[in-house]
């Protein structure tokens, strides 16, 4: 239905400006339709084009989205920080929370020796950063390079405040907007939203147990794919990692492609890493945030030295640099003999909770991925209805259309934190919302 919001304006820039406004001050919610270009046209008493232009700029900017017959609608999620406040809704009483996509804190590391030996090294006179030398700590630079053996010896080094901050600022330092880039399906939402705000459009690369398909890439880049955006292991939502095979099979397809690989499980993941970047042009993003905590916003950029080069100067002309206090913990972290075997602990630990589950739900008759990460993800024949059905049986899981482009439907689950005395009553419950009941079948 839409929208009872007052449209108004003479040019492009007005129209636009108005829909913005609703949408920072919370009248213009997620998933609202705007009018069709000709009604709103009329309304204004405007040309259309004059209209479809302003809806051009508010796509551009990743504001609202153009779904065929549904019309033109408010994006779920947009560049505008509102009045309102963004929350989650309340799940009901007695609901099991495995949507949220978070680390386990029971199996994150403890940050205060670590702190108290940072604390410890300032009152010793280590003196904080300053503008003048401010940047990535060199011993820290020097310490992650031993952390990463698989890439190139010749590769250049900077740090970012997380992976998707990292996917940001490459991408501006490579692409423009209208560009294409090629895009996991299903994948990481977070990242859709951000190619949608940077203007930049995806094309979808299809993905199984091993990563991206190579008739996918092949298809992504005839159509124009410019960059590829591929997560080596721990997929969101799908679990899977890339193959030493299937690294080998599409590292000549991306020969042209500037690439970045998103390594944000690093540590807990236990499977090793497998490049596909061959090109001139490359980068691989190292997060601490799913081993470390998502508070400790660094991640590791590697890449070839133009690519790093443009990332780091062009932080340099914004925030800067990535505090040295947070650089000086995760250095203690990677150096903390205790804080390795918590990691360590914690990757074994999110390995047996989602193989418990998935080879659960296979007894039953349910097709689950789940190879690496924290995530499950179960295809289901309607996203609505599975997901209603497991809230009514005392689960929240995510909805599938908030990780693909054009795969089919589906369910994400988190299993961070699932215990072993849930595997089989959740198990019985996906079942029981995705197969198709005996009665059905008999008719």
């Amino acid at each position: 239905m839409t929208v009872r919001y007052p449209i108004t304006g003479g040019t492009a820039t007005a129209i636009a400006s108005c829909v913005e406004e609703g949408v920072r001050r919370g009248v213009l919610v997620p998933g609202d339709a705007l009018p069709s270009v000709r009604a709103l046209a009329e309304e204004l008493s405007v040309s259309p084009a004059t209209v479809a232009a302003a809806y051009q700029r508010l796509r551009d900017r990743g504001i609202v989205v153009t779904a065929g017959r549904h019309g033109t609608r408010v994006r779920p999620v947009t560049p505008i920080a509102t009045g309102r406040a963004v929350r989650p809704l309340p799940l009901p009483a007695g609901v099991r929370d495995l949507s949220d996509g978070e680390p386990d804190p029971a199996l994150l590391p403890d940050l205060a020796p670590v702190l108290r030996h940072v604390a410890d090294a300032f009152a010793a006179g280590e003196t904080p950063l300053r503008y003048a030398d401010a940047g990535p700590l060199p011993e820290l630079i020097d310490h992650a390079r031993t952390r990463l053996p698989e890439l190139p010896d010749g590769a250049e080094y900077t740090l970012v405040s997380g992976a998707l901050d990292g996917i940001d600022r490459l991408l501006g330092a490579r692409l423009r907007p209208g560009d294409r880039v090629a895009v996991e399906d299903p994948g990481w939402g977070a990242l859709l939203h951000l190619i949608a705000a940077l203007g930049l459009v995806p094309v979808s690369m299809p993905v199984d147990d091993e990563g991206p398909l190579p008739d996918g890439v092949r298809a992504a880049v005839a159509a124009g794919a410019r960059a590829a955006v591929i997560t080596t292991r721990a997929q969101n939502p799908t679990g899977a990692a890339v193959s030493a095979a299937r690294a080998r099979e599409l590292r000549p397809l991306l020969r042209d492609v500037f690439v970045i690989e998103d390594d944000h499980a690093g540590e807990l993941a236990a499977v090793p890493s497998h490049p596909v970047a061959g090109g001139a042009h490359w980068a691989f993003v190292r997060s601490a945030s799913k081993p470390y905590g998502p508070d400790l916003r660094c991640a590791v950029i590697a890449g070839d030295a133009e690519t790093v080069s443009r990332v780091a100067g062009r932080a340099r002309l914004g925030p800067g640099w990535v505090s040295g206090l947070l650089q000086r913990t995760l250095l203690g972290l990677w150096q903390d003999p205790a804080a390795q075997r918590t990691v360590a602990r914690a990757g074994r630990v999110y390995d047996e909770r989602r193989s418990a589950l998935v080879e659960a739900l296979r007894r039953r008759g349910v097709a689950a991925s789940g190879r690496t990460g924290i995530n499950v993800w179960v295809p289901v024949p309607d996203e609505t209805g599975a997901v209603t059905a497991l809230r009514d049986a005392g689960w929240a899981v995510v909805p599938g259309h908030v990780y693909r482009t054009v795969t089919g439907p589906g369910i994400r689950i988190t299993v961070a934190t699932l215990r072993p005395d849930e595997v089989e009553p959740l198990a019985e419950a996906v079942a029981a919302a995705v197969l198709p009941s005996p009665a059905a079948v008999l008719r």
